[in-house]
C-alpha cells in the first residue's frame, strides 16, 4: 500500500462497471470468494466515509472498520483495521439511516501482478464491478479478455459503494 508524504495509506483504485461475468470462470480463476456485508456510518469529523465491514470466508467471519477521504477521483486516504465483533456492535450504533446496507460477493482475482477484485450484488443480474489497486496514479492495467469492460466508473461518484448505499444507478449498459 502507498503512503503520502504525511505517512497516511492511500487507496489509488480503478473501478470499473463490466458485463456480469459468469460463476463457472470466477471459480476457474479466482483464488477467494467473500462474502461481504457494508454498514454506513456517519461521517467523520473530517468528512471522512465510514464504514463497518463484516467478511464470511471458508467459514471465518472477520470485521473491520474503515475510514475513507477522497484526496480525487482515483486517490483516497485509507485507514482501516480489524476489530472484534463487540467494537462493531458499538460502531453499528452510528449508522446512517439514509443508507442501507451494501451485501456482495466478492471474487478476488489474480491478474498481472495484481489482485482483480470483482463485485457481484444481488441487486444487479447484468452487471458486476472490477477494481484493481495500484502502486501509483500513473500506472496502468490491462484487465484480461474475460472481463467485459462497458466503462470504467472510477470517476462516476455514482458508482462507489457508499453512493450504492442510498440509490442504486439503473441506467442501460
Amino acid at each position: 500500500m502507498p503512503f503520502d508524504a504525511q505517512g497516511e495509506p492511500l487507496e489509488i483504485e480503478r473501478k470499473y462497471l463490466i458485463r456480469r461475468p459468469d460463476r463457472e470462470t470466477l471459480e476457474r480463476v479466482s483464488t477467494a470468494r467473500i462474502a461481504i456485508t457494508q454498514i454506513y456510518l456517519t461521517r467523520g469529523p473530517a468528512g471522512e466515509n465510514r464504514r463497518v465491514r463484516r467478511s464470511r470466508r471458508d467459514g471465518e467471519e472477520t470485521w473491520h472498520y474503515t475510514e475513507k477521504l477522497r484526496r480525487s477521483d482515483l486517490v483516497r486516504v485509507e485507514r482501516e483495521r480489524e476489530i472484534s465483533p463487540k467494537e462493531a456492535e458499538t460502531l453499528l450504533r452510528q449508522a446512517d439511516g439514509e443508507r442501507r446496507p451494501i451485501d456482495k460477493e466478492r471474487w478476488c482475482v489474480p491478474w498481472a501482478g495484481h489482485i482483480l477484485e470483482i463485485d457481484l450484488f444481488p441487486f444487479w443480474a447484468d452487471r458486476a464491478f472490477c477494481e484493481v489497486e495500484l502502486r501509483s496514479e500513473e500506472e496502468t492495467v490491462a484487465l484480461p479478455a474475460w472481463v467485459e469492460v462497458v466503462r470504467e466508473v472510477t470517476d462516476d461518484p455514482r458508482y462507489t459503494n457508499s453512493a450504492l448505499a442510498r440509490e442504486i444507478p439503473a441506467d442501460p449498459i
